[in-house]
């Protein structure tokens, strides 16, 4: 092959290995980029119903299955629906399957050969269908069309804007509306870009919090518009990094009395690679998926250094998280508490999977969290 032609083909190589790398990257960020709300994360094992019975439910055995506290159960293409309690000790005789409480089955039915996620969302539709909490429907002006919304009234002056995260919906903040509505707080429970009735961001991905708090921001305007005093921001996952968003960078920022997080993405480059891996993209390929995710969204870890500077926190911090999160890890929150000690205390969770930290000990959490909130009522 003559000089010039082995230079050429050389080059043809490199251009057609480049795209290669391009469209895998791609192809990797679309795992994390564009998860759809209220379907379970990757993360998290499918299991089979191996046999359920009034009151119980098999599981195959794993950590999953075999872990403390009260979770849903989402089967594939949101057919089924349950909620599951704690393990049955001495229920199963065999060493691949556990049986666990069945709580009720919201969307089923549940059969033995259904392949099931567990999921912190435990309930499924409005507060009043699910909870029978009187509620209104309300739509919040935003930059991108109105948001759909649940406000649940109370008598208090403050309200508490409740913000979901990856995997779920805003039914999930409904695992912690009875204790709230108990408290007589008035709750708002926030859809935003990318859920389901509202408006699609301009790209159609999602950006972890990056550009959806502005939507927060949105809702903030409203509850004072509509009568609210102050705010409590309550995040879970990336509607936790929503709310260190909002409360840094909003223009009402100073009506904002206090924060909950549970779960806060606090490295995005993390929580790529470990949505982008459970959705088995090859190990390879992870650093090309969070370039890929930053040059098509625009993810600067600068905002959300910013944003998590525990120099620019303000106002009383309550932080859910522990060392059982696989994809927001908890050593960022960790930090946070250590050096805002006098602001932001930390309720670490030995053992509970991403945005779970109430489902693993409900009672307990709804007692930390009523000390925290008491203060700011």
């Amino acid at each position: 092959m003559r000089p010039a032609t082995k230079t050429a083909a050389a080059v043809t190589t490199a251009i057609g290995v480049g795209a290669a790398a391009v469209v895998a990257g791609r192809f990797a960020s679309d795992a994390a980029l564009k998860a759809p709300p209220g379907r379970p994360l990757p993360s998290g094992r499918r299991l089979t119903v191996h046999a359920t019975e009034p009151g119980r439910v098999t599981l195959t055995r794993a950590l999953a299955s075999l872990r403390p506290g009260i979770y849903g159960l989402a089967g594939d293409g949101d057919q089924v629906h349950a909620v599951v309690g704690d393990v049955i000790e001495g229920a199963s005789d065999t060493a691949d399957t556990v049986v666990r409480r069945l709580e009720r089955v919201t969307r089923g039915p549940l059969v033995a050969g259904d392949r099931v996620r567990f999921t912190p969302q435990l309930h499924r539709g409005t507060p009043g269908a699910a909870l029978g909490i009187e509620y209104r429907d309300v739509e919040i002006p935003s930059e991108l069309g109105p948001l759909p919304a649940w406000f649940v009234p109370a008598a208090r002056a403050t309200w508490v804007i409740a913000v979901h995260g990856l995997g779920t919906t805003r039914e999930h903040p409904l695992n912690v509306l009875e204790f709230l509505h108990g408290q007589q707080l008035p709750v708002l429970c926030l859809a935003y870009r990318g859920d389901e009735g509202a408006p699609r961001s301009p790209d159609g991905l999602g950006h972890l919090g990056d550009s959806e708090w502005r939507d927060l921001d949105a809702a903030i305007r409203y509850a004072l518009r509509s009568g609210a005093q102050n705010v409590i921001l309550y995040g879970w996952s990336t509607g936790a990094t929503m709310a260190l968003h909002a409360a840094a960078r909003c223009a009402q920022r100073e009506r904002v009395s206090g924060i909950v997080l549970d779960s806060p993405v606090l490295d995005w480059e993390f929580t790529l690679r470990a949505l982008a891996a459970a959705r088995r993209t090859p190990g390879p390929l992870l650093p090309l998926a969070v370039r890929a995710a930053q040059g098509r969204t625009g993810l600067d870890g600068d905002r959300l250094r910013e944003a998590v500077d525990p120099r620019a926190l303000r106002v009383p911090t309550l932080l859910f998280h522990g060392p059982g999160d696989t994809l927001a890890p908890w050593g960022p929150s960790r930090q946070l508490a250590e050096r805002r000690p006098e602001l932001v205390t930390l309720h670490t969770v030995a053992d509970a999977p991403h945005a779970s930290m109430w489902n693993a000990d409900p009672s307990g959490y709804e007692e930390i969290l009523r000390r925290f909130l008491t203060p700011l009522m």
